[in-house]
Parts: C-alpha cells; sequence; structure tokens
C-alpha cells in the first residue's frame, strides 16, 4: 500500500428508511439524513383499499407475503421490477387483475 494511503475499517449499514449508520460496540451511529423513500404511484394501501381487501387477501392475490404488502405500505421497501408493473396494471383494471390471476393460479 503507498505510503499515505489507509483503510478505512468501519463497519456501515444502510437501514431500510435509508439512512446510513456506523456499527461501534453493538451500538448504531447515523452517518447521513434518511433518504425519502419514492412513493410509488399509485400507492400500494391505496390500491388495496380501493380493491376492498385486507392486506391478507391483497397479498393472497398478488401471490406474495402479507408481509411484503405491510412493507410496501409502510414505506419500508418498494415494490420492484414485475412487481410495479402488476400495481400500475391493478390501478388502471384491478377487476381484469384479478380475474386473471385467479383463473391461472400456477401464474402467482
Amino acid at each position: 500500500m503507498p505510503a499515505g494511503v489507509g483503510w478505512d475499517m468501519r463497519r456501515l449499514r444502510l437501514k431500510a428508511d435509508g439512512r446510513i449508520v456506523e456499527l461501534r460496540d453493538g451500538r448504531e451511529f447515523p452517518l447521513a439524513p434518511a433518504l425519502p423513500l419514492a412513493t410509488p404511484a399509485p400507492a400500494v394501501r391505496d390500491l388495496r383499499r380501493r380493491a376492498r381487501l385486507t392486506q391478507l387477501e391483497f397479498a393472497a392475490r398478488l401471490g406474495v407475503p402479507v408481509e411484503t404488502i405491510r412493507n410496501w405500505e409502510q414505506g419500508k421497501r418498494l415494490p420492484r421490477g414485475p412487481a410495479r408493473a402488476l400495481l400500475a396494471v391493478i390501478a388502471h383494471a384491478p377487476d381484469t387483475v384479478f380475474a386473471a390471476l385467479a383463473s391461472h393460479p400456477s401464474l402467482i
């Protein structure tokens, strides 16, 4: 290693809410303010409520764990990829999507 160049061996963790913390002696010390999580449009909670489904029912229809729905609704995680696309289609034609998913349970 060249003279004057050192390695910073701090233990860092990215939290679900966007904060970066340093881990020292079993405690967390914030290093950066939380980054705002983008809200998926339309919001998952709004979609579920418009469909008049509980979190458990919505999760079952989408074929995902109920914890996934809870995390999306609480902003702990964001839907990505295929889930985001499916939610966008549900926003425009929920009855059609739910009917299609129900008639093809092997797809979920």
